[in-house]
């Protein structure tokens, strides 16, 4: 097995090895040794910085990444918490759709003032009941 130096795994995964020492000591990922006072790792890294990096991209804290790895470093991760994340940024997404919306519109608005547009007023009111709800407009879910 070829170990990769911090180097070439922060030019190969674009992590900072001031990052990689982090992850480390959080015991997120684990050198097998050392050149010097480089640390060294094994090529199955790379993909545990890829789990790392979606895990964070999905919301997931690094406690919670952490907890998704096996002893060996392998993912182990419940299906069902990633059922509830999925769901979680679909109701983002929706939020978000919403936002963009608006703001299209007031981009777009011929009217001299936003708050005289029915049309913007209908969406800020949607865009309040979304949040009030946590995220879903009424018949999308």
């Amino acid at each position: 097995m070829k170990l990769l130096d911090i180097g070439e795994v922060a030019k190969q995964s674009g992590t900072k090895p001031s990052t990689l020492r982090y992850y480390e000591d959080k015991g997120l990922i684990q050198s097998l040794s050392r050149n010097g006072l480089r640390r060294q790792y094994g090529p199955m890294v790379l993909e545990q910085l890829a789990l790392i990096a979606l895990g964070k991209q999905g919301g997931f804290s690094l406690d919670e990444i952490g907890a998704m790895f096996g002893p060996e470093g392998q993912p182990e991760i419940a299906r069902t918490e990633l059922d509830a994340r999925a769901d979680e940024i679909q109701r983002q997404a929706q939020r978000l759709e919403a936002l963009s919306e608006m703001m299209r519109h007031v981009a777009t608005c011929p009217a001299s003032n936003h708050m005289e547009c029915d049309k913007f007023r209908r969406l800020l009111r949607l865009a309040t009941r979304i949040q009030r709800r946590g995220g879903t407009p009424k018949g999308k879910s």
